[in-house]
């Protein structure tokens, strides 16, 4: 639908009804098509949000004053301080300073001059002067034809990881690499498999603190039939560390005592002249749920969802084993007609679940309390009693103990005829 402003500058200009029933006709189809790539961007930026903390896109002019900022999205905004429409044409250089390493931005360009993506942090400059180490992942964007038009950047704040790691030098690797670690899930051991230090995505996935974890031997954290594969990794030499470099599965326990599979790549490093083994992961479990979820919903990439209005929210979890409210996000009211106000505390989100699919709540919400993220589809109902189906995914709030993080996104039409 259009606004009633431009439909009155549609009428003004059209010569006559006609007229305007095709100019109208024209421009809700260009609108519907904004609304899909609008759609589309969104689920983009969904599928890297836990990778990187910021997206921006720019124009192809490498030379002063470009290339131009085409767009930032709000995890941008978060990150450097800058609102969308301070930086809407200035240039990316907006972030660079004193500490900005030459070399690195004269490699960065000279990638992008043959067309080629780049990997590299150096470090950046917020709004209020404060420095922060960017990591950026920069690959260029296609038309149909296969012309480069823009440039894409992804990018990472590492500085806290490389405060940590600035001790650890593998000789086989360089910095990249080393940096590239920092998306990853990992756990550092000494070489007879003590726990040294965990990253935080190797502590959620298992559910413990780095202090529950530190000495304790990698086994601890392993059934009873995976138990012998790591104590031979670990009470043999550093070679037999050092073959099992290529991908071999082992099963977790999380400390709830839920199983996690997972692959493990094993590399040895040199920390401060100590040599310890670094434990990359990879969660199996976690890629097979999402498989089965999308294989059972029949969704396809292009039709998952019409985002037309989403929201996260906070909560506890109660007796009656439902979410009780702390706080609800912009874009509750757009989609459910309720004031956030009149949906927070212990019984508000009730009245939103449709009745048929409370059992399937209810156990989506007890996934969280056993401290496990979870991903549930089910229907609400809006204040005008029109239902919805929409797709709920909650985790743990690790800053926050017993609570927990929610996303709602709500289906189109198209992807409630498959779900």
């Amino acid at each position: 639908m259009l606004d009633s402003d431009l439909t009155q500058k549609l009428q003004a200009l059209a010569k006559d009804e006609a007229s305007y029933e095709t100019l109208k006709q024209l421009f809700e189809a260009e609108a519907k098509k904004a609304e899909q790539y609008k759609t589309w961007l969104e689920l983009l930026e969904s599928a890297v949000r836990n990778d990187y903390d910021s997206i921006i896109v720019t124009d192809l002019e490498l030379n002063n004053p470009g290339p131009r900022i085409c767009y930032v999205n709000d995890g941008f905004q978060r990150m450097t301080g800058y609102k969308r429409e301070e930086v809407m044409g200035q240039t990316p250089r907006i972030l660079q300073g004193e500490k900005t390493d030459r070399k690195t931005l004269d490699r960065l360009r000279a990638n992008l001059e043959k067309g080629n993506s780049f990997f590299g942090q150096t470090v950046n400059y917020r709004k209020d002067g404060s420095e922060y180490i960017n990591q950026w992942d920069i690959h260029p964007l296609t038309n149909r034809r296969g012309e480069i038009t823009h440039w894409v950047s992804y990018q990472h704040d590492i500085t806290e990881r490389k405060r940590s790691e600035k001790k650890v030098m593998d000789t086989n690797t360089n910095f990249d690499d080393l940096f590239e670690g920092s998306k990853q899930t990992y756990v550092d051991l000494s070489l007879n498999g003590l726990v040294i230090d965990a990253n935080k995505a190797f502590r959620e996935m298992l559910g413990y603190t780095n202090e529950e974890l530190q000495n304790a031997s990698i086994w601890e954290f392993t059934p009873a039939n995976d138990v012998p594969v790591l104590k031979a990794i670990f009470t043999g030499s550093e070679n037999d560390i050092r073959n099992h470099a290529d991908a071999f599965t082992i099963m977790f326990r999380r400390k709830n005592g839920m199983p996690v599979q997972a692959e493990l790549n094993l590399k040895v490093l040199t920390n401060d002249g100590d040599r310890i083994a670094r434990a990359i992961i990879s969660n199996v479990s976690m890629r097979k749920n999402v498989l089965e979820i999308l294989k059972k919903r029949n969704l396809g990439f292009d039709k998952v969802f019409e985002r037309k209005n989403d929201f996260t929210y906070g909560f506890e979890i109660n007796e009656n084993g439902l979410p009780t409210v702390k706080w609800i996000s912009d874009g509750f009211q757009e989609l459910t007609g309720y004031s956030k106000d009149e949906c927070l505390g212990e019984d508000g989100f009730t009245k939103l679940i449709h009745p048929e699919d409370l059992i399937s709540v209810r156990k989506h919400y007890k996934a969280m309390s056993e401290g496990r993220s979870a991903t549930q589809s089910f229907r609400i109902l809006k204040k005008n009693g029109e239902a919805v189906q929409v797709m709920d995914y909650s985790k743990p709030d690790t800053e926050k103990s017993g609570e927990f993080k929610g996303s709602f996104v709500a289906a189109g039409k198209e992807a409630l005829k498959t779900v």
